[in-house]
């Protein structure tokens, strides 16, 4: 039972004793979520190990009456039963009196916890202030900031609907403005329809003018023809008679004419067939002469092939002769056969080596291609590894990359980020390693030496502002350290293997792990462990350990000598679980390294079998060619006695063949005289046959003459005929067609007497309305006029194309469209007015008192750091006024004098320094607060004596005062000469299994033997 003071309440205690226990009942009476406190995601983890089952309650000051709230925790199902003021209730009712109270445990400004004292610094300038409003603010002060965040949101939306609408409209009216041109246009074409209309009634009525007005003069020229036909046919008839007796005359002359041509063809028939003859004996008798020339031709050739065969025979002798003198061969062409095939014998051999070496060298290369594949794989699950690393912290990538450009700077081993240089042997134990080790490790570089620590720092960090972890390896090797105790002494609670056994490193990132986090140390058990846990956790020697899920801390403490113990749950792998076997990875490279030399030898002996090869193909190409040379000078002499046999007997073959040449002269001469005798009788026919053709040419130029004569008369009068008939053909044709056309115009007439009236919708005996005729009266009165009026007016209507009735209901609906748009406008103007002076006036009661407040901290913050000779300001950070959800606090801290004002993150300031201003930023929102207490855990642990001494006096100074809430410091250790007053409560925590009952405490007896002890030193 802790029984707390109104003021400061420090709470004193070893490590172990307990006093974070008490944070911790704080925390879960208060309906608070277990994150806050981030010892265990589970509240059943909370109770004392070994028990169901366990409670907490809190008292409240409340004014009308405290309140209690008491909480049962059980362990088997991580449930809780409530109860306010002695009533069961749910967990929400004692959330909203928790609320009510104006307590906030999730508010690191009001409760900041042991492990949550560091995500302080963390926080977000936006984080800081909500955390600050909510805890030193009105009521109403996060309410109207929340509002003003909402209502900015709501007032860009009015504001875009406004634009989109005013853009909307712009556009509607400019469409408008388009479609009211179209309608003007319309109404334009409109008239011009119209003026067409009307001519295309006046057009029928003028062509039938113009048709009646030509029926009536095509009437008088038909009358006018026919009397002129009719005079002109009396004067025609004389000249008709005497051409008829002229015509009469000529038949019998024009018959003899034909009879005597047909005879003169015939002759000239008869003439060319006897010429054509003759022409043929000529070319007989040139065909016969040149037959005896050819063959006194061939006579004088075959007299030279003679002489050429005789004097080639000759020559062939002469070679015979000298050819028989030469030695026998054939004993040499033995010896040469017998070399030949010997060295095919040991071609035959070299080609099977070849031939093996290959198969042999085939075998290898896809081998090697096999482990080559097999090692890709691998290095692609490195890949892996390196994109998960790039997505959880690209800075830490960017550096591995630089080193891998840059790895010949460093002297010593540079290892990269341990999540990619370890392997795990088998992916189911990554989860531990990975829960055991840190991130901040994890994505580490791991150095042998310091200076190359340095150089990387400065290139990696200085250099390119990149956030890197790095790790310096022991001096003296850890990697191969035993662990205490071997695992066999643990198999029989279920552990089969320590941690550090599941995975491969290198040697300076194994020694770094068994150093710092004991893997060698770490057994790992399964569901026999988990079941014997409250045994297993009674060994001196085990400190932590692994079951299949959870992991175990187990820790004694020093005062009371009372194991206590910590479960987490043990969450799945996300790095470490993509695994290498570097054991295989190793064999594969050795194997490539035994196939590449294999492979290297292979061709060496290839390379020595080819040159054998090459060699025995020299001396093979050397032997055949000696062979032929001497087949040839075997075969040689055969060759000239076949040769000069074969050459005699063709000799023999001319001599017999010769030709006679009187004979065939005689024969020639025989020939002659018998075609020219033929000749001879052709050419007395052919005489015959041109006289005849001369007679019969004579008396057919004779009966011409007398022909042209008459023709001559036939012609004169046949002229005066024609141009009489002429003349009455042309008028007999100008009568009929004058009478066609008098026709055609009258039912043309008709024609058009009928369209006009139907054009204008007219009664066949209806006459032309008075209205028409006054609109007919305006226009042209002729066709061409009008065509030309039409034509215009068509071109004009076409102008316009398009235009239909909707274009006018079109412009009418925009002109409504228009009309309705601006109405909308103007009311959604007026109301983006009047909630912009509703947020003005929400930014008024919010800002103004909250500049304030952000003043009065910082006051109080620079004086408290300059309590302690620095320099701190708090600021309220925002760039527009009007991002409401962009406002936050600022915290800016100078620790030492020649530097320079920074914000204070987890990176500019140290552990010690950020703890500094943490208290004080607590300390300076405590007279401000309107929470009933506040929480701090441990946050004196990082700072030098000297700042502890002074934010230790700040801290009584401001938490004793009057009108301040309750304030709870936890801390296992103070200063000594501490400043204290009456208004401070001193809890001290001492549990162990050899302390008194708090019951038994006498504090008079304690002080009384402090004194006397003081009295005996002295």
């Amino acid at each position: 039972m802790v029984r707390p003071g109104p003021n400061l309440n420090m709470i004193i205690g070893a490590n172990g004793t307990g006093k974070s226990s008490i944070v911790c009942a704080i925390c879960l009476s208060l309906a608070g979520k277990t994150t806050v406190l981030g010892r265990d995601d589970k509240v059943g983890g909370y109770v004392k190990t070994g028990c169901d089952k366990g409670f907490v309650e809190i008292e409240l000051f409340k004014s009308g009456g405290n309140v209690i709230i008491n909480r049962e925790i059980h362990v088997e199902n991580n449930q809780s039963v409530w109860k306010l003021n002695g009533r069961i209730c749910n967990q929400k009712t004692v959330e909203e009196e928790v609320k009510a109270l104006h307590i906030q445990v999730n508010n690191l400004c009001q409760f900041l916890p042991q492990e949550k004292v560091g995500q302080f610094a963390k926080m977000s300038k936006i984080e800081l202030l909500e955390a600050t409003e909510k805890s030193v603010g009105s009521p109403e002060m996060f309410e109207y900031h929340c509002e003003l965040k909402n209502s900015r949101s709501k007032d860009r939306e009015m504001e875009n609907v406004i634009k989109e609408k005013t853009s909307y409209l712009e556009k509607t009216k400019q469409r408008f403005e388009r479609h009211k041109l179209d309608e003007n246009r319309y109404y334009e074409k409109q008239r011009h329809l119209n003026a067409i209309e009307l001519i295309e009634k006046k057009i029928p009525w003028v062509e039938y003018e113009t048709t009646r007005e030509e029926l009536e003069g095509v009437k008088k020229e038909r009358d006018k023809a026919k009397k002129q036909l009719a005079v002109l046919k009396q004067a025609h008839m004389p000249m008709l008679t005497k051409l008829q007796s002229i015509e009469e005359h000529l038949k019998p002359s024009e018959e003899q004419m034909k009879a005597k041509s047909a005879a003169i063809k015939e002759a000239s028939s008869k003439c060319k067939l006897k010429r054509d003859q003759l022409d043929r004996m000529h070319k007989d008798i040139e065909d016969i002469k040149q037959a005896f020339k050819m063959k006194q031709t061939e006579e004088e050739d075959q007299t030279k092939r003679i002489k050429n065969i005789i004097l080639m025979i000759e020559d062939l002798k002469v070679v015979l002769a000298e050819v028989d003198k030469q030695p026998d061969v054939t004993p040499r062409i033995t010896e040469v056969n017998a070399e030949l095939r010997q060295i095919q014998t040991e071609r035959e051999k070299v080609q099977k080596q070849k031939a093996d070496l290959r198969q042999e060298k085939d075998n290898l290369s896809a081998e090697l291609r096999m482990l080559e594949k097999k090692l890709t794989d691998m290095n692609n699950v490195m890949t892996m590894k390196e994109e998960k690393l790039r997505g959880r912290h690209r800075d830490t990538h960017t550096a591995v990359e630089w080193l891998r450009q840059h790895r010949d700077l460093f002297s010593g081993n540079v290892c990269e980020p341990l999540m990619l240089v370890i392997n795990m042997k088998d992916h189911r134990f990554a989860k531990y390693l990975e829960n055991h080790i840190s991130f901040n490790d994890l994505r580490a570089f791991v150095f042998q030496r310091k200076e190359d620590m340095d150089k990387f720092l400065f290139e990696v960090r200085d250099k390119m502002s990149l956030r890197i972890n790095v790790i310096i390896a022991p001096t003296e090797t850890w990697s191969r350290a035993p662990p205490s105790r071997h695992i066999e002494s643990l198999r029989r609670f279920g552990f089969f293997t320590y941690l550090r056994e599941t995975f491969d490193a290198p040697e300076e990132v194994m020694s770094y792990l068994c150093q710092q986090y004991k893997v060698h140390e770490i057994p790992i058990g399964n569901e026999q462990t988990e079941a014997m846990i409250a045994t297993v956790i009674k060994e001196p020697y085990i400190k932590v350990l692994y079951t299949k899920d959870q992991k175990y801390t187990v820790k004694k403490s020093f005062y009371s000598n009372i194991t206590s113990t910590k479960n987490t749950t043990v969450y799945p792998s996300k790095y470490l679980s993509i695994t290498v076997d570097a054991e295989q990875k190793r064999q594969l490279e050795q194997q490539m390294n035994v196939c590449r030399s294999k492979l290297r030898d292979i061709d060496e002996r290839l390379n020595i079998i080819q040159n054998e090869a090459t060699a025995l193909d020299r001396r093979d190409n050397e032997l055949l060619s000696e062979k032929k040379n001497l087949l040839e000078s075997k075969g040689k002499k055969r060759q000239l006695e076949q040769k000069i046999s074969t050459k005699q007997d063709r000799l023999k073959q001319l001599e017999h063949s010769g030709i006679d040449l009187k004979k065939a002269e005689a024969e020639t001469k025989k020939k002659i005289i018998a075609v020219n005798s033929k000749k001879k009788s052709v050419v007395t026919t052919l005489i015959e046959q041109i006289k005849l053709q001369a007679k019969l040419t004579m008396e057919k130029e004779y009966l011409a003459l007398e022909m042209m004569g008459l023709l001559a008369e036939k012609t004169k009068l046949e002229n005066l005929c024609r141009e009489g008939t002429s003349g009455l053909k042309a008028m007999t044709h100008q009568c009929s067609q004058l009478e066609e056309s008098a026709a055609q115009l009258k039912i043309q007439c008709k024609e058009n007497m009928e369209r006009a009236k139907s054009i204008c919708k007219m009664q066949p005996n209806e006459t032309l309305p008075r209205n028409l005729h006054d609109a007919f009266s305006k226009l042209p009165n002729t066709l061409d006029e009008l065509d030309a009026m039409l034509n215009e007016e068509r071109s004009r209507a076409e102008s316009f194309p398009g235009l239909t009735k909707k274009v006018v209901e079109e412009c009418n609906k925009q002109a409504q469209e228009i009309k309705q748009l601006e109405q909308e406008l103007t009311e959604k103007n007026a109301a983006l007015i009047a909630f912009r002076q509703k947020m003005s006036e929400a930014k008024e009661y919010w800002l103004t008192p909250l500049k304030q407040l952000v003043q009065q901290i910082n006051k109080k913050f620079s004086d408290f750091f300059r309590a302690l000779e620095c320099t701190g300001e708090v600021d309220l950070h925002y760039d527009n006024e009007d991002e409401y959800d962009k406002y936050g606090i600022s915290i800016l801290v100078k620790f030492h004098e020649s530097s320079q004002l920074h914000e204070l993150t987890q990176f500019h300031q140290s552990g010690g320094e950020r703890s500094v201003a943490t208290m004080l930023y607590l300390m300076a929102l405590q007279e401000l607060i309107r929470c009933p207490f506040r929480v701090v855990d441990e946050i004196n642990q990082g700072m030098d004596s000297i700042n502890e001494r002074k934010v230790f006096d700040i801290l009584v100074h401001t938490a004793c005062k009057e009108r301040t809430s309750q304030y709870f410091f936890i801390t296992p250790k103070l200063l000594q000469n501490l400043t204290y007053v009456e208004e401070m409560t001193i809890l001290c925590v001492n549990n162990s299994s050899h302390m008194l009952c708090s019951n038994e405490w006498d504090e008079s007896a304690f002080l009384q033997r402090c004194q006397q002890k003081k009295k005996v030193q002295a």
